[in-house]
């Protein structure tokens, strides 16, 4: 596994890192560039620079060749506020050159999570023509160690069959889906973006520590991929020079 770490000052000079890095593979690459997107504050950030007209960024960036997927999705309507889709399509993926074609969401508002699970991955072989290998993976970090939706104490950690898996998770009560370790571990690159004082702990553990289900993060170590971890100094703050 080839991994690295950067703990940069704060989340804005994160995402700047994470977007140069990521404009530059997909400059770099050749044909199709599949791509997981995430949730959260720090990945809609990364999303804005990308997209900016003015910026550094957007016009580097192939847009025509890069097909985009979801790590997770919770199991709501794709125009719902919680939804991982909505939120990079106002802030990404309206505001570029891509194709509805390109565009590979989880149908989340199906009344039965295992069909859209199913469905999802059934999408995923489609497009891959079979197992899939993610050129870029986007995943954040939860204080309590979870990454996509593989939370601690759900059969979703220890999933290995699947490439795709429903999930109840207890403690947000909410279903959701989510790509499964052996997908995530299959990626050509992962990139953890991880921002707050909140994830210092959960960061030491993925990072510092032998790989263990109670902390989902740690298990993602692509044995022939690259992982690197973008981390603020709040996120970072526990971890050893």
């Amino acid at each position: 596994m080839n991994r690295r770490v950067e703990v940069l000052p704060d989340a804005a000079a994160l995402a700047k890192a994470a977007a140069e890095e990521f404009a530059r593979a997909a400059e770099a690459s050749k044909g199709p560039f599949r791509v997981a997107l995430s949730g959260g504050q720090t990945p809609r950030t990364l999303n804005a620079l990308l997209a900016d007209e003015k910026g550094p960024y957007r016009a580097r960036i192939p847009w025509d060749r890069l097909q985009f997927f979801w790590g997770d999705e919770r199991c709501v309507p794709p125009d719902h506020a919680d939804s991982n889709y909505r939120m990079a399509l106002e802030s990404l993926l309206s505001r570029v050159p891509v194709a509805p074609g390109q565009i590979h969401r989880v149908e989340g508002e199906l009344p039965n999570a295992d069909a859209a699970a199913d469905r999802y991955e059934d999408e995923i072989l489609r497009v891959f023509d079979g197992l899939p290998r993610f050129d870029w993976v986007f995943l954040g970090l939860g204080p309590d160690g979870h990454t996509a939706s593989l939370f601690p104490g759900t059969l979703a950690v220890v999933e290995t069959k699947k490439l795709v898996t429903a999930v109840w998770v207890e403690q947000k009560k909410s279903r959701r889906v989510t790509l499964t370790r052996p997908v995530l571990n299959s990626a050509r690159k992962v990139c953890f973006l991880v921002a707050g004082t909140d994830k210092a702990g959960a960061a030491r553990r993925a990072i510092s520590e032998e790989p263990a289900d109670a902390c989902p993060a740690s298990l993602i170590r692509p044995p022939v991929g690259e992982l690197v971890w973008f981390l603020d100094r709040g996120a970072g703050a526990l971890l050893k020079s």
